[in-house]
């Protein structure tokens, strides 16, 4: 039954009644006015998801917080007010002793609330190596990482992100940066949180070595991270491709751009379009490093890039070549 036959029938149904009552004639105004909104739901094709959200990463104003001019509590608001972005990417450094504290973590949570505002990670820095080849350095190291996993929790987060930093030979690294991997996995699953592996120096810099270590630890709620610009010597398209599969965030890393607005280090749509291929519809972060423009600038130039490629990639400015 179509919505004008709908429509139709409720009416007659309700003039042709001798005299309808004050209920009758109330029901079958509401079966009009349902019937016409399904009718339009019919035909209005659902909004099509956006190819990525968009997060801020917490470093990329780190020069601000080092300076005291932001404080940590202050960042979700300083992401929707000043950037328009309403998800956020924590830096353990910049609360590095309040981890086991619950009322500023309930008060971060609330400011964040307050803002509209989604906690989606943790960075995770200076907890010590997670592939550490000395079997007791490598458990203190996992064991320093509980308290972030709780307190990503406590925020709403879905994820701590990790460095796994280790020594020895490419497979010496892979079997002991798995180790330390699975074991926080699985002090994390108990809560329902992940752990995610960012491409941060040393041999995670290389795509396939990390791609093997994920394989090596297999557990769902361990992925990776793949950033745009932490490749260094190894080809960062080649990097995110084998990262991808496993990824539960990305980074976009920016430092500089054209008059064009492009990212002159990294060819973003290139880049957006491994992502996109792979089927990933989570958050991308902003993670501004560079110098040639201040630190707001540069959130919003690559906000505006990000945007730029999305919609590209949606169909409504173009098409994305490989």
């Amino acid at each position: 039954m179509n919505g004008r036959t709908m429509i139709g029938g409720a009416v007659s149904a309700c003039m042709t009644s001798p005299r309808p009552t004050r209920r009758e004639f109330l029901a079958a105004s509401a079966a009009v006015v349902g019937a016409g909104v399904s009718a339009r739901a019919a035909v209005e094709p659902a909004a099509k998801p956006p190819a990525f959200r968009i997060s801020l990463a917490e470093w990329s104003l780190h020069e601000t917080l080092f300076a005291g001019k932001l404080d940590n509590l202050e960042f979700p608001r300083a992401a929707k007010q000043q950037f328009g972005i309403d998800a956020v990417e924590y830096v353990n450094q910049f609360f590095k002793d309040k981890a086991r504290d619950a009322d500023y973590l309930a008060e971060l949570a609330t400011r964040a609330a307050d803002e509209g505002v989604t906690n989606v990670l943790i960075m995770c820095d200076g907890l010590g190596n997670l592939g550490d080849p000395d079997e007791k350095d490598r458990t203190r190291a996992i064991e320093n990482h509980f308290p972030w996993v709780e307190a990503a929790k406590r925020l709403g987060c879905h994820s701590i992100r990790v460095n796994a930093a280790s020594k020895g030979t490419f497979e010496e690294q892979q079997k002991l940066a798995a180790d330390g991997l699975t074991r926080l996995a699985e002090y994390a699953d108990q809560m329902k949180m992940s752990v995610i592996v960012e491409n941060h120096g040393g041999l995670s810099s290389n795509g396939a070595w990390l791609a093997g270590v994920m394989k090596l630890v297999d557990r769902p709620n361990c992925g990776t991270l793949p950033d745009f610009g932490n490749f260094h010597d190894y080809d960062r398209y080649q990097g995110v491709e084998e990262l991808m599969p496993f990824a539960k965030g990305v980074s976009a890393k920016s430092h500089e751009f054209d008059a064009e607005g492009n990212e002159v280090r990294t060819d973003y749509r290139r880049m957006l379009k491994i992502v996109h291929d792979a089927g990933y519809t989570g958050w991308v972060g902003i993670e501004y490093e560079g110098k040639a423009l201040p630190e707001p600038e540069g959130i919003l130039a690559t906000k505006k890039l990000l945007e730029r490629v999305r919609d590209e990639l949606a169909g409504r400015g173009g098409q994305v070549t490989p």
